[in-house]
């Protein structure tokens, strides 16, 4: 069962009641200073007025310190009680933490010059061990309350400017996630724009091929046939022009990627991706393995382009934050699955979480995801483990629902 929590407010009501209520227990068993010469009632008022001043004692930081000081030293003569000291500990201690930095410091120079006036006069008029068990109360009261406060606040403040900076991480981190998932779609959207051009081309020049057939055979302007392949003609021929359209401004927006080669590769690509790592790794120690298991057979464009982009960002990372060893690489071809597994020598610290960190592993994710596979990655018994499943027949959800 959960506790219920007070509100602020409900805490210093619950501070003054209790305060009061101890006080006039105190006074009514006559455990106060000078209970023998001061009649019961002097004391009462101190108390009241401290009891009073702990309702403000967080929104009134300036008034609590002046009052309190004042009904205090007047308690002192009236017959000192011990509830209401304690009270205005905690009135000092509520000032310098729901205060300015500069009530602090009043308080600081006022508790020290109490403490000092205080022990000279006791020095003065009586001798030197009462002066400095003086000096150890007066500090115990004047000086330690604000001592605390101010090291409380000075953690709180702390604790606030960190939990300001995680926001602040936190924040950049999504940012950068949200656009690493944005630049690798449209990376991807670029890549495939091959793929899919070279069909629609090959679509328009059968269809123009099958119109000049059809006008050779002397078929008439209005013949179904001739009618449906000049369809089927312009549409092709449209759809190339609103695709490169399209692309043209992926291009533009792509920040300096512009230049870049979007050729469609594949896996047969993935031996020349081992041949530059191996030339790349010489000089940090890594080694290059590539294991294939199963029938490769036919896979569709996107699945393979996106196992090749995996394992291109795969081994890139390898290079950038593995430790010296071997980086295994498996390409396993099940009936209904592609399984891409790279194991590369874990390094402690590498790959930090940092804003802009971790994009290459949110851009291979992004690819499994939406062509309906998985995607996971992290370390696992000193190595560094990258695996992806992607399926070997897209379905409709696979090559767009879930783009």
């Amino acid at each position: 069962m959960r506790r219920p929590t007070l509100t602020p407010q409900q805490e210093d009501r619950a501070i003054a009641l209790f305060g009061l209520l101890g006080g006039l227990f105190l006074i009514a068993v006559k455990v106060y200073d000078g209970s023998g010469h001061i009649a019961r009632w002097t004391v009462v008022p101190p108390l009241v007025v401290m009891a009073s001043l702990e309702l403000v004692r967080r929104s009134r930081p300036v008034l609590i310190a002046t009052v309190g000081g004042i009904v205090f030293a007047v308690s002192i003569f009236n017959g000192a009680l011990l509830a209401t000291t304690l009270m205005y500990t905690d009135l000092l201690y509520a000032a310098v933490l729901y205060g300015n930095p500069r009530m602090s410091r009043v308080l600081h120079l006022t508790g020290a010059a109490s403490v000092l006036v205080l022990s000279t006069l006791v020095l003065i008029y009586s001798d030197a061990p009462t002066a400095v068990a003086v000096v150890v109360v007066a500090t115990l009261v004047y000086l330690a309350p604000v001592w605390t406060g101010d090291i409380v606040r000075k953690h709180r403040e702390e604790a606030e400017a960190q939990r300001l900076r995680a926001e602040q991480t936190a924040l950049l981190s999504e940012m950068d996630r949200r656009q690493a998932v944005v630049a690798e779609r449209a990376r991807m959207a670029r890549e495939l724009h091959d793929v899919v051009a070279n069909h629609l081309s090959a679509i328009a020049i059968h269809a123009t091929g099958a119109q000049s057939a059809a006008r050779r055979q002397r078929r008439p302007e209005d013949d179904p046939l001739v009618e449906v392949l000049a369809v089927i003609r312009e549409n092709s021929v449209q759809g190339m022009t609103e695709m490169r359209r399209i692309i043209g401004l992926l291009r533009d927006s792509g920040g300096g990627e512009a230049d870049e080669s979007y050729a469609a590769p594949d896996l047969g690509a993935v031996d020349a991706l081992l041949a530059k790592a191996r030339a790349a790794g010489e000089d940090v120690g890594l080694g290059f393995e590539l294991t294939e298991l199963g029938d490769r057979g036919e896979l569709p464009v996107p699945v393979g382009l996106a196992a090749y982009r995996i394992v291109q960002e795969s081994l890139t990372n390898a290079l950038k934050h593995a430790g010296p060893g071997e980086v295994r690489v498996l390409l396993e071809f099940r009936p209904q699955e592609l399984l891409i597994a790279v194991e590369s020598p874990f390094r402690s610290g590498a790959g930090q979480s940092l804003p802009g960190a971790r994009a290459g592993l949110v851009g291979m994710a992004e690819r499994a995801s939406l062509l309906g596979g998985s995607f996971e990655a992290g370390p696992v018994d000193g190595c560094w483990n990258v695996r992806a499943v992607l399926p070997r027949a897209l379905t409709t959800e696979g090559e767009g629902g879930r783009a």
